[in-house]
């Protein structure tokens, strides 16, 4: 469980971690892009690691964790997301009628990927869709700051989008395993320890 745990809030820095360098540089990982938005349509995954197809998935996550958790290599900037992504699922909690509005949402979506593949264009741009019409809604909204030339680019915009909706996808995986704030706070140590033993896993699951 508490692996669990760290896994899925890895899946929070890993679509902060995403957003920061889409929203900076118009590039980021497209195989941790794929699966983050991938972990979208895995709602009954079996384990927090099945939802992102395999510990390799998350490993962008991982690192971040890590350095930002265990070293003064963290960038405050996603620090600042990753509260963020937090604080709009404890806000969505309570929310049934939009928590059901997301998952029909996503569960019409799920065809269009069927065909088109999740890195798709149009895929991202009706998860952008449904993050506008759901969550941006929610106050305080999620602020990202960056270049402005990338911030102008409306596909650029709906690549930050898809990716906060699966930060938040990831940030209820958390909650549902047992995450917490308390836990967040008093626990950073031994959440980094975890996590160090989970990236050496993603090494040799890649050989």
């Amino acid at each position: 469980m508490r692996e669990s745990r760290v896994i899925a809030l890895a899946g929070v820095f890993q679509a902060c971690s995403l957003v920061h360098a889409l929203a900076n540089t118009g590039r980021a990982d497209a195989t941790a892009i794929e699966s983050s938005l991938a972990s979208l349509f895995r709602i009954d995954s079996d384990t927090a690691a099945d939802a992102f197809g395999g510990l390799p998935g998350v490993r962008l996550g991982i690192e971040q964790l890590i350095s930002n958790f265990d070293s003064s290599l963290g960038q405050p900037a996603i620090s600042r997301l990753v509260i963020g992504v937090l604080r709009l699922e404890r806000k969505l909690a309570g929310r049934t009628q939009m928590l059901r509005q997301l998952r029909e949402g996503i569960d019409s979506i799920q065809r269009q990927v069927d065909h088109l593949g999740v890195s798709h264009a149009s895929v991202q741009a009706r998860l952008a869709q449904l993050y506008s019409e759901s969550l941006s809604r929610l106050k305080p909204r999620i602020i990202v700051h960056g270049n402005p030339a990338q911030l102008a680019d409306p596909r650029r915009v709906e690549q930050i989008r898809a990716l906060l909706l699966a930060g938040v996808r990831a940030a209820v995986m958390w909650k549902q395993v047992g995450g917490s704030h308390w836990r967040l706070l008093l626990r950073r140590g031994e959440y980094a320890m975890l996590a160090r033993g989970l990236l050496a896993r993603c090494t040799l699951d890649h050989g």
